[in-house]
């Protein structure tokens, strides 16, 4: 996936006559602080250089993230045409133009931000955006400047910046303010798994009706070491390669989100957990179904049309399972 090509132009006119090894040392910086998840009070994104970093390191990935959310949410409620948008701890606008890349038909959006570098660079990029946004400064810990409820609501990448503790109110916070549907997306990393797990648990206690990814609003089957995210191929600049110090030209961007709305939807049958196993004739896919269950479905070439579905599948995809569940031999659905 890439930035698209409006986004990608503004983004070059921000970077453009900023040296190299200023941006790299500011992405190493940065980097460290978001990978090392550190809360000192002072804000990841502090000055101009490190937002023109975010945008030559982070936004790429960001970006992909947020829109394949966007993406399975679109699957799921078909019907949900959102004409506004809040977007809480915006950066640098990530999800405005994820939303109306998915969109077309958005019109309005209010974006919350804390940093004031990284709100200026947003709202410059945005200029070039078709929709019409108001930029504000804002702590989704604090008393938000907006009351007007959204018809979507976006927080992405924010939780891991503030105490556990503290997740659940910020989701039923954000949740008084969605009109329509709420999507959350974090890291995927077991820490990000631990915090969408406690905004997906307030989200049904608060009335939500589960959209994506979960095909269901049971309790969570997941358990021990593992945990749920997917992942989104990003391909990579020639000033982004250079900014990292990276050789290959993409990057694979975990993530993990939970998104719910106030309307019932219609999520798939199955959600594919990882990445599918091909062998000769055969393919295993690792399930969420929507009887709440965690389950291998091993289809074979004699499978036919599900087989190709198969084959076409990909992590992070809906599935349609099959009619019968167990095949003749008792190797259609395994237990994980």
């Amino acid at each position: 996936m890439e930035l698209p090509a409006v986004l990608r132009r503004a983004v070059d006119e921000a970077l453009e006559g900023e040296p190299l090894d200023r941006l790299t040392r500011a992405s190493q910086t940065l980097s460290d602080r978001y990978r090392r998840e550190v809360r000192d009070g002072r804000f990841h994104i502090d000055g101009t250089l490190a937002a023109k970093a975010y945008l030559a390191t982070r936004l790429p990935a960001t970006f992909a993230a947020v829109r394949a959310a966007l993406d399975m949410v679109a699957e799921a409620s078909p019907s949900f045409v959102p004409k506004t948008l809040l977007d809480v701890g915006a950066g640098p606008g990530t999800a405005l133009w994820a939303a109306a890349d998915c969109w077309p038909e958005l019109r309005q959006a209010t974006i919350v931000e804390a940093s004031a570098s990284i709100r200026a660079v947003g709202e410059t990029l945005a200029r070039s955006s078709t929709v019409d946004s108001t930029w504000l400064a804002g702590d989704v810990t604090a008393a938000l400047p907006v009351q007007a409820p959204a018809d979507l609501v976006t927080l992405a990448y924010v939780l891991d910046e503030i105490a556990e503790t503290a997740v659940a109110a910020v989701t039923e916070k954000l949740w008084m303010l969605t009109g329509q549907t709420l999507v959350i997306v974090e890291p995927g990393t077991p820490a990000g798994w631990r915090r969408i797990q406690i905004a997906r648990d307030t989200l049904i206690r608060t009335g939500g009706h589960l959209v994506a990814p979960c095909p269901h609003a049971t309790p969570c089957a997941i358990t021990g070491s593992d945990w749920c995210h997917f992942s989104r191929r990003v391909a990579r600049s020639r000033l982004h390669r250079l900014a990292k110090q990276a050789d290959v030209p993409w990057e694979d961007e975990k993530y993990i989100f939970i998104a719910a709305s106030r309307m019932p939807a219609e999520p798939p049958p199955a959600r594919i957990l990882a990445p599918p196993r091909v062998a000769s004739g055969l393919v295993r896919l690792k399930l969420c179904r929507s009887d709440g269950a965690i389950g291998e479905l091993t289809v074979s070439r004699r499978d036919g049309d599900l087989f190709r579905e198969a084959r076409r599948a990909d992590w992070g995809d809906g599935f349609h399972l099959p009619p019968v569940e167990i095949g003749p031999e008792g190797d259609l659905l395994d237990g994980v």
